[in-house]
């Protein structure tokens, strides 16, 4: 009888009642299908997010319940953080800058951020800029940008780590450049950096190129400016006293 119900749960999509529906209690009939249906998405969606996360490609296990909010942030007068944390700048395709010293926060809050996303059923992906541009690289060596261009079609938010950290050369400086112009005003960015705007053409060697994209990339953006001492420096020395 158990592999009937599997065969017929497996013909209708049903991906989980066969394993749950005697685990269901028994009051009436419309209880138990109620029950055993809402057990059933609630499944589906833990899954989906499970797939989501993993799709992500994060670099870690940051969450914005572990983030510790700080009076280190100063948010622009047009979120606050409710609003960031409602992720109410993707329904605007808007984008999201972090900027400030190393070690102040940044990155936590960027991926947890991109975990709520997914959490609301977004398709996420997280990419340190450096790995990217080496990944942008190879597939234009390769024969493969436009195929790998095409693998954001469906994703709605882009988490770029660390712009700034190491530079890159013209080619790399290029080809991201045209990535980020396939996204302009079609998707969100999460963008974390070290250096203020003035400063990036220490990663992009060309100053027009420069300008258009910190044109395009501020354009429909919150920066949230971040202060003080780096968290993992204070740690570390708190744990000597």
């Amino acid at each position: 009888m158990n592999e009937e119900i599997k065969r017929m749960c497996k013909s209708l999509r049903l991906a989980y009642v066969a394993e749950i529906y005697d685990t269901i209690t028994f009051e009436n009939k419309a209880q138990f299908l109620n029950d055993l249906f809402k057990m059933e998405l609630e499944l589906r969606e833990k899954a989906k997010v499970k797939r989501l996360i993993k799709r992500a490609r994060f670099i870690s296990n940051k969450t914005l319940e572990l983030y510790q909010w700080g009076d280190n942030i100063h948010f622009p007068a047009q979120i606050d953080k409710n609003a960031l944390t409602n992720l109410t700048f993707l329904e605007k395709r808007e984008n999201v800058i972090l900027t400030g010293s190393p070690g102040t926060g940044k990155s936590h809050l960027a991926e947890g951020l991109g975990r709520e996303a997914c959490k609301n059923g977004r398709e996420v992906r997280f990419y340190r800029v450096s790995d990217l541009v080496d990944e942008l690289e190879k597939s234009w060596r390769e024969g493969r940008f436009q195929q790998f261009r095409n693998k954001f079609k469906k994703v709605e938010l882009i988490i770029l780590d660390e712009m700034g950290y190491i530079p890159f050369g013209k080619e790399g400086a290029e080809l991201l450049f045209q990535l980020i112009t396939d996204w302009y005003e079609q998707k969100s960015l999460i963008i974390t950096s070290n250096l203020e705007f003035s400063q990036w053409n220490r990663i992009f060697t060309d100053p027009r190129l420069t300008a258009a994209l910190v044109d395009q990339i501020i354009h429909h953006a919150h920066v949230l400016t971040f202060t003080g001492d780096s968290y993992r420096i204070t740690n570390a020395l708190s744990r000597k006293n």
